[in-house]
This record gives structure tokens, C-alpha cells and sequence, in this order.
């Protein structure tokens, strides 16, 4: 079944999987979740994810992070720009998530990347989500 804002969806999957303390998350792969998933990584948020090829969509796979006291990395998720309200940012408006303390992440011209990349590089462009 289609789905219309693939980034939401896989916020929501995320969200829903850390709340009963899933190990690993499962959703069809696209470009654009991928490159959120490799954000996710790189900040610290997930330990990993995988893409399995299959037909006639690829399978993408994120391994949630918890803390010792099994506790989720990620404290919270919100969707900015949505399919019926999409927000543009100029280059030197990206905002900091929380203070610093989270990621915005950045739909730009160069390519999906954290707020805090795209004010380095004074783009401007899509704001997608907020992880902290």
C-alpha cells in the first residue's frame, strides 16, 4: 500500500518500536529513508541499519540504541514538514533542535543532511524532522 509521507511513516515505525522495546525496526527502503538512517548513525542515535535487495522493494532495517537501563536513545521525534505544509528554510535560518541537545534534519540542494551541516555549508532548504 503506498504510503504518502515516507518520512513520517518511518518516524512513526521508530517511534512505535522504542516504545515496546524492539531491538530492530523493519520498513520498505527508499533514497530518502536511507539517507535519514545514515544521519541516525552518525549521530548516535541507532546502533546500525541494513539494506536486504528484494523484490520488487528493498527492505531497510534500523537497530534501535538503548542505554544500559534499556532506555531509548532517541527521547523524541517530530515531523516538521509534511506533505500538506511543507516548511523551507532560508540559509541562515536552520534552528538548533532543543538547544543543541538534538538534530534537525535537512532537506538541501546537496543532498539530506543535519541542521547544523547546512548552516557550515550556509544552505538552506527543506526542514524534515527533529530527533532528539
Amino acid at each position: 500500500m503506498p504510503v504518502s509521507d515516507p518520512i513520517g511513516d518511518m518516524l512513526t515505525r521508530v517511534r512505535n518500536a522504542q516504545l515496546v522495546r524492539h531491538s530492530a525496526v523493519e520498513m520498505p527502503s527508499s533514497k530518502a529513508r536511507v539517507a535519514v538512517a545514515d544521519i541516525l548513525k552518525r549521530e548516535g542515535f541507532i546502533q546500525d541499519y541494513e539494506v536486504a535487495r528484494k523484490r520488487p522493494q528493498g527492505q531497510l532495517r534500523l537497530r534501535l540504541r538503548y542505554t544500559d537501563r534499556r532506555e531509548p536513545a532517541i527521547s523524541g521525534l517530530r515531523r516538521v514538514s509534511k506533505p500538506g505544509l511543507r516548511v523551507h528554510l532560508q540559509k541562515g535560518e536552520v534552528p538548533r533542535a532543543f538547544g543543541g541537545i538534538g538534530i534537525a534534519i535537512v532537506s538541501t540542494s546537496q543532498g539530506v543532511m543535519t541542521g547544523k551541516e547546512a548552516l557550515e555549508k550556509k544552505i538552506g532548504g527543506e526542514l524534515w524532522a527533529y530527533v532528539w
